[in-house]
């Protein structure tokens, strides 16, 4: 999933979970904490340390862009054992500071595909080859309640 993409779905995402939180009381046992999306990533057989490489160059390198800019607060590569093939051996994590950080998600996507020195078709043109050698099984946005 391209930068650009990823966070226009964190941004849609963030606004319909902004509106649910909107309802709660001062006097809950918990305070909203980081916002964190998991990309699970499922790698292509003999691919693996094909794709680890992207992550520590091109992967790595937009993520850091994106941190310098204040658009997230850290980011994370985790290995898992999958069970099964339909089941991740990678998780891309993502922590925002708030459901406010996806505001303007696009724009920021833009911004690091520019900073990057590419266009938006050189962008998604990668992302479509990334395909040969991972599949994406899905994402999911949560925001940590931190117990007072």
């Amino acid at each position: 999933m391209s930068v650009k993409n990823q966070i226009a779905a964190f941004a849609a995402a963030a606004t319909l979970a902004c509106m649910s939180f909107a309802a709660f009381a001062e006097d809950h046992p918990y305070s909203e904490g980081v916002v964190v999306n998991v990309t699970r990533i499922r790698t292509m057989d003999g691919h693996f340390d094909e794709y680890m490489k992207w992550l520590d160059t091109g992967w790595k390198r937009s993520q850091e862009l994106a941190k310098k800019a204040g658009y997230i607060v850290s980011y994370q590569v985790v290995a898992t054992e999958p069970r099964t093939p339909e089941e991740p051996d990678l998780l891309l994590i993502v922590t925002y500071k708030n459901w406010a950080a996806l505001d303007g998600a696009l724009a920021k996507g833009d911004d690091i595909t520019k900073q990057l020195g590419q266009t938006n078709d050189q962008a998604n043109k990668e992302q479509a080859d990334r395909g040969k050698i991972r599949t994406i099984l899905g994402s999911e946005t949560v925001q940590v309640l931190d117990l007072k």
